[in-house]
């Protein structure tokens, strides 16, 4: 908050404060002249007004707001919050620093993550029967500890994206642990869902977790890579690929000729030559010579697997334009525990895919 804005705060609280309190007393000791029975010699249709002084009870309750004002302006940040810090403290990172909001969040969100690790240690992985993932975490959890915000180390990712794939054994393990999967299960929910919706089946854009095709590959180590690190990809448009309207269309008759054919339309046998010449000079580079894409990079386009669609305009409109896809990535926000049940959640579902 700037100075101005601290500063306009604080004059505000203050005045008020000492307008309530000024008002208060000026009552307390304002004596009206009073006629021999009492009354103020005001009235109302026959009844006449007495001055009586107001309930013990009010004059507690007003007074105690006032003294609980003062102890907020000594106890937090409410006077210039630029100079003042207020006495009250929060444990933050296992130190005590000054009492603001965000520090209280942060505090609260660490004493729960740390009930939820030991619980996870203690009894989620060793009912699982992978107790021994708890040395592996803890050498994640260190290499992780060193990694500078903003800062980009490759070294340093390597050996934490090893520390991951060691994971994997005890990811199938809980893969297959019923309570695991229940906690799993509300994870995805709460934070997968919104994309690859509440069936995990996904949507326009938003692939597809319950079968088994995979770009990245659906094993337990590179489920863990993909939810830990996130993934970018990008398809170039036709602009970059320096493709005019023809080529584009020629391109994309190619692209359903690869695909058998799926949506039934009558290829053009005149475009589809002219789009394979384009499509051996400038897709097979990620997508193969056959089409079949490779792991990490570029799409199978012989299936009838489709990630934004694979009638002719939609292919046409991929080719024109391009795509983007980002999946964020869920280790800072979720933590390694939650990453390995969500990952084993995920696995599971592949899993029943296959049988």
């Amino acid at each position: 908050m700037s100075f101005f804005w601290s500063s306009w705060i604080t004059v505000l609280s203050l005045a008020c404060w000492l307008f309530i309190f000024g008002v208060l007393m000026w009552t307390l000791k304002s004596k009206p002249v009073l006629d021999e029975d009492e009354t103020t010699g005001h009235s109302y249709d026959g009844i006449k007004e007495y001055d009586k002084p107001l309930p013990k009870w009010w004059l507690v309750i007003f007074f105690g707001t006032l003294i609980w004002g003062l102890g907020y302006f000594v106890l937090f940040p409410a006077i210039q919050p630029n100079a003042w810090k207020g006495v009250t403290t929060v444990e933050v990172d296992g130190e005590q620093v000054p009492w603001t909001s965000a520090n209280e969040l942060n505090s609260q969100l660490q004493a729960n993550n740390k009930v939820f690790t030991e619980n996870f240690e203690q009894n989620i992985l060793s009912n699982a029967g992978a107790s021994e993932a708890t040395a592996i975490l803890a050498k994640l959890n260190e290499l992780q500890s060193q990694r500078k915000s903003g800062e980009e180390n490759a070294e340093l990712q390597a050996k934490i994206d090893d520390q991951v794939k060691l994971l994997a054994p005890f990811v199938d393990k809980l893969a297959a642990d019923p309570e695991a999967q229940k906690i799993g299960n509300r994870l995805f929910l709460q934070n997968c869902a919104l994309c690859h919706g509440t069936n995990a089946k996904g949507a326009t854009g938003y692939p597809d977790l319950t079968d088994n095709d995979w770009l990245y590959g659906g094993e337990a180590e590179n489920i863990l890579l993909t939810i830990h690190n996130g993934r970018q990809g990008a398809m170039p448009d036709a602009k970059t690929n320096k493709l005019n309207e023809a080529g584009v269309r020629a391109a994309a008759e190619y692209v359903l000729n690869l695909s058998g054919n799926q949506q039934g339309y009558e290829l053009d046998a005149a475009k589809v030559a002219q789009g394979k010449a384009i499509f051996d000079g400038t897709c097979v580079v990620c997508h193969g010579s056959e089409g079949k894409g490779q792991v990490g990079v570029a799409p199978n386009l012989t299936d009838d697997i489709w990630l934004f669609g694979g009638d002719r305009d939609t292919i046409q409109t991929t080719i024109r334009h391009g795509r983007s896809g980002v999946m964020p990535e869920w280790q800072t926000k979720l933590g390694n525990e939650r990453v390995m049940l969500l990952a084993a959640y995920v696995r599971s579902l592949s899993q029943n895919a296959e049988q």
